[in-house]
């Protein structure tokens, strides 16, 4: 997948999570964005680590919206201290 791909699934990806998750979570597009890739990202290692995704295999949609939401619940504890 391209860059342009890999940004339009993270945007999709953060405005769900964003949307899922309760409280006010004002950020912009660019951090919405990386919101979604790192919520991709966490996603796929963490499946690893747990044993739900072998090594070399990335995490699914669900999985990448779920990481994302663990982001933005520790994104949310951080900017509050």
């Amino acid at each position: 997948m391209g860059i342009l791909g890999t940004i339009f699934i993270g945007l999709i990806v953060g405005l769900i999570a964003r949307f899922l998750k309760p409280g006010n979570d004002s950020m912009g597009w660019i951090m919405t964005i990386l919101l979604g890739i790192g919520g991709a990202i966490a996603a796929t290692y963490g499946g690893q680590a747990l044993g739900i995704y072998q090594a070399g295999q990335s995490a699914g949609f669900i999985g990448a919206v779920v990481g994302a939401i663990v982001l933005l619940i520790i994104y949310g504890a951080i900017k509050k201290n």
